[in-house]
């Protein structure tokens, strides 16, 4: 679970630090501690050693004993009823040299003691120790109470970062749950709410972007679909029919009727074949794998115009004007100038010329047909003009033209011309530049 991972990585870094300051605190208090206690030790001695040259009394202390150890290694007892402290060669010589101090530990009467020995100026040392109990308490309650404060801490972070890790992840389980929900029922109008400006909040904008584009996806491939029945039902109805007559008359049909139904035939099955073909490029893009290159459009109208004039023997110009380097899939927009010369080859009287042209990153076919009416959406699926549809065709080649373009992040237009005939073309992007709005 990720709340659980993230909310364990929170704490393990909270632990780690908390650790890390109390360790480097206590490693940095401890010789303050230490270096306090021997400058006590020492002006304890210096106390002792400056009564005792006075004569003065010397107050005791609960927590330390002090004595006099002479020249000659002999202990005296400055705190009556206080075990004596262990004396060592080094505590000797300096009794001895009257010069010089040392520290050592030492264990008197089962509790620990850390003594001091200082010389005295003429001879002698004072040792003065002092009961490490207390010393030893303080650390222990410091280090039960840090342990404490630690183990609270570690329970408050835990329940924060387990209720903040919550709320932060809880547009991921909206997305969790609605793409559960959406492979479960296959219901794509699930539109999750905005989750503020951060990562999560871009993902669930992108979330929904894809959610919508999902949807326009299937709306458009049921609207293809149903569009694509409608047209295949008049040319299949059309081989129906003709097939169904040569099957009961059964060669009683006279042979210029067998000719006509035989000559329907084959001209509607080549319109069934065209419009299966192009409801195939429609609905498949080919060249999706093709890679984007820079092209001159001017020499790409060209090549599709002299494959027509073979095809056709028609009379087809290509005139262009500053050209620039255009973006785009080579063979992907060579069918979008076919299917346009195609278009215009359909509409324009057989002894009129087409008219291709290049002006920078645009390029449009004009026919000298009748024109067309702007308000028409002469680039949906299947769409044909009232006075067009005895025209051959299918009504997907400007379909398909808009598609290819658009999916290059170009735009289609087309207009009237002032001296009679229709323009149509598109417009793309040259070497990666926005098109302009």
């Amino acid at each position: 679970m990720l709340r659980v991972r993230i909310t364990l990585v929170a704490v393990t870094a909270v632990v780690a630090a908390i650790l890390v300051a109390i360790v480097t605190a206590y490693q940095g208090v401890a010789p303050l501690v230490a270096d306090q206690i021997d400058r006590g030790l020492s002006d304890r001695a210096d106390t002792v050693a400056a009564l005792l040259d006075s004569g003065a009394p010397i107050p005791g202390r609960p927590d330390m004993t002090e004595q006099l150890l002479t020249v000659d290694g002999a202990v005296r007892a400055l705190a009556p009823g206080r075990a004596a402290l262990p004396v060592s060669e080094a505590d000797r010589a300096i009794a001895r040299s009257g010069d010089g101090t040392a520290e050592s530990d030492a264990t008197v009467d089962g509790k620990d003691y850390g003594v001091f020995t200082k010389a005295r100026p003429g001879g002698g040392a004072i040792m003065v120790g002092q009961n490490q109990s207390e010393v030893a308490r303080i650390d222990n309650e410091f280090l039960w109470r840090t342990g404490w404060i630690t183990a609270l801490a570690v329970l408050a972070v835990t329940a924060f970062s387990w209720l903040l890790i919550g709320r932060i992840l809880r547009p991921i389980g909206r997305l969790v749950d609605a793409t559960e929900r959406i492979t479960a029922t296959g219901d794509l109008s699930a539109r999750l709410p905005a989750a503020g400006r951060d990562e999560i909040g871009e993902l669930t904008g992108n979330f929904n972007t894809m959610l919508a584009a999902l949807r326009l996806s299937r709306a458009q491939q049921q609207r293809l679909v149903a569009d694509a029945g409608h047209e295949l039902r008049t040319p299949l109805t059309s081989i129906r029919g003709s097939a169904e007559l040569l099957q009961r008359a059964r060669g009683r049909l006279a042979p210029n009727d067998e000719t006509r139904v035989l000559s329907t035939l084959v001209q509607e099955a080549k319109a069934l074949d065209t419009l299966v073909g192009e409801l195939v490029d429609l609905s498949t893009d080919h060249d999706i794998a093709e890679p984007a290159s820079t092209l001159d459009l001017s020499e790409l109208a060209e090549d599709c115009a002299q494959r027509f004039r073979r095809r056709t023997g028609r009379v087809i110009t290509v005139t262009a004007a500053d050209p620039i380097p255009i973006l785009a899939r080579p063979r992907a927009l060579a069918r979008c100038v076919d299917n346009l010369l195609d278009n215009a080859l359909k509409y324009s009287p057989a002894d009129t010329p087409v008219e291709t042209h290049v002006r920078g990153g645009r390029l449009w076919v004009r026919d000298h047909g009748p024109g067309i009416d702007t308000t028409e959406p002469i680039f949906d699926r299947f769409y044909r003009a009232d006075r067009t549809r005895a025209t051959p065709g299918s009504g997907l080649g400007l379909a398909i033209v808009h598609d290819i373009v658009t999916a290059q992040h170009g735009k289609v237009f087309a207009a009237n011309h002032s001296g009679g005939g229709a323009e149509v073309g598109f417009e793309l992007r040259s070497n990666g530049q926005d098109l302009p709005t």
